[in-house]
C-alpha cells in the first residue's frame, strides 16, 4: 500500500511541476478550423453550453478529468476541485481507487468529493488490469459506493504500466473483464485510456462488449509515458516510447463514426486546454470534454478563485465560439462545419 501511495504523489508533483508534456507530437487541433458563419441567426443571449450528462444538467461540456486520490494531501485537492465543479456545475472523475481497494487509510481521500460535490456527476475509476484479475465485484462495488459514482471509469495504460518501474504490464483477459464489470452493474462503464489514445478497432471491441462510454485521452497533452520514463532509473533507454500515442483529434474523427451503429458516449481528452479545443472536438463527434493537468496546476498556483475565472473564461470563450459558428447548442455545435488546414 505505501508503493502506491508514494507513486500517486510523485504523479502529482511530476505533472505540476515537470515539462511531462509531448515533446515532437501534438493533438492535432491545430490542423482544423470552423468555418465562419456570416448569418448565424441568433442572439449572443441565447447561446447556452448546457447539456445534460449521466442524467444530470451540467454547465459545460467539460469534465475535471481523473487525478488524485489515495495519499494525504489528495484529501485537500479533491476537495477543493470538487467544491469548485460543484460551484461551476461540471462533471468529476477521481483518480485512480486501486489504493482504496488495497487499504482503508485514504479512503477520506476519496470521500471527500461526494461530500463536496452533491448535485453534479462523479465517476469513480479502476484500472483494466485489475479488473482483469478481480473473482468478485466487491471491490467495484467498494470504490463505487465509497464516492456514490453516476458511472465508473475503467482506465486501459498498458503503455503507463510497461514503463512504470512498479508497473504490471498484464493485460491479458482485460476485455473479459470489462465485460464482466458492465454486466454487473447497474451504472454505466466509461473506458477511457491515460493520454495515448484509443483507435477505431479497440473502440469497436469495447462497444461489442457493452461499454456505455468511451474517452479516447489521446496523445499531445500529458504523457504519462513521459511521467514513468523521469520515475525510471532506465530513463535513458526508454525515451523512445516518451511520445508514443494517437492524437487526440484523430481519435475522435476515428471513433466518432461508430455511432451510426452503438449507442455510447464519446468523451475528448488529451491535451485538451482551451475553448477551441472543446468546440471542435464536439464537432468533431464528441459528446462531452476532459481536461486534467492545466486544471490541477491553476487550482496549485492560483487557488479555487483563479480555477472558478479559468473555467468560467472558457465557458465564455466557448459561447463565444458557437455564436460565430451559428451553433446556439452543444447539440448544433456537433454539426458546426469544419475544414482541414
Amino acid at each position: 500500500m505505501q508503493q502506491t501511495t508514494s507513486r500517486k504523489q510523485q504523479h502529482v508533483d511530476l505533472v505540476v511541476n515537470d515539462n511531462v508534456s509531448f515533446r515532437t507530437k501534438t493533438t492535432g487541433f491545430e490542423r482544423f478550423e470552423f468555418v465562419y458563419n456570416a448569418l448565424p441567426e441568433l442572439n449572443f443571449s441565447e447561446v447556452s453550453t448546457k447539456l445534460q450528462f449521466l442524467g444530470l444538467e451540467c454547465s459545460m461540456p467539460l469534465i475535471v478529468s481523473s487525478m488524485t486520490g489515495g495519499y494525504a494531501d489528495a484529501e485537500r485537492i479533491n476537495r477543493e476541485l470538487a467544491e469548485v465543479c460543484e460551484s461551476v456545475r461540471i462533471p468529476m472523475g477521481v483518480g485512480s481507487q486501486r489504493q482504496a481497494m488495497e487499504n482503508s487509510t485514504y479512503h477520506a481521500s476519496f470521500r471527500a468529493v461526494r461530500a463536496s460535490a452533491p448535485s453534479v456527476p462523479i465517476m469513480s475509476n479502476i484500472g483494466a488490469a485489475e479488473v482483469a484479475k478481480m473473482e468478485s465485484m466487491d471491490g467495484i462495488l467498494k470504490i463505487i459506493d465509497l464516492v456514490e459514482a453516476n458511472a465508473l471509469f475503467i482506465h486501459i495504460n498498458p503503455l503507463q504500466e510497461l514503463l512504470q518501474p512498479e508497473g504490471s504490464p498484464d493485460f491479458k483477459g482485460v476485455l473479459q473483464g470489462i465485460e464482466r464489470v458492465v454486466t454487473a452493474l447497474e451504472i454505466p462503464v466509461i473506458v477511457k485510456e491515460v493520454g495515448a489514445g484509443i483507435s477505431h478497432s479497440v473502440a469497436r471491441r469495447l462497444l461489442d462488449v457493452g461499454v456505455q462510454g468511451i474517452d479516447v485521452a489521446g496523445a499531445g497533452g500529458t504523457s504519462w509515458a513521459g511521467v514513468e520514463i523521469l520515475r525510471n532509473v532506465h530513463r535513458e533507454a526508454l525515451h523512445q516510447f516518451w511520445d508514443w500515442g494517437i492524437p487526440t483529434s484523430e481519435c475522435v474523427r476515428q471513433v466518432a463514426p461508430l455511432k451510426s451503429e452503438y449507442s455510447f458516449l464519446l468523451l475528448s481528452s488529451g491535451g485538451i486546454t482551451s475553448a477551441q479545443e472543446i468546440a471542435l472536438s464536439l464537432a468533431l463527434g464528441a459528446d462531452c470534454t476532459g481536461m486534467a493537468r492545466p486544471i490541477l496546476q491553476r487550482l496549485i498556483k492560483t487557488g479555487q478563485q483563479g480555477l472558478e475565472s479559468m473555467l468560467h473564461t472558457l465557458k465564455l470563450d466557448l459561447r463565444r465560439i458557437m455564436f460565430l459558428v451559428g451553433a446556439p447548442t452543444c447539440e448544433a455545435l456537433q454539426n458546426a462545419e469544419v475544414h482541414l488546414l
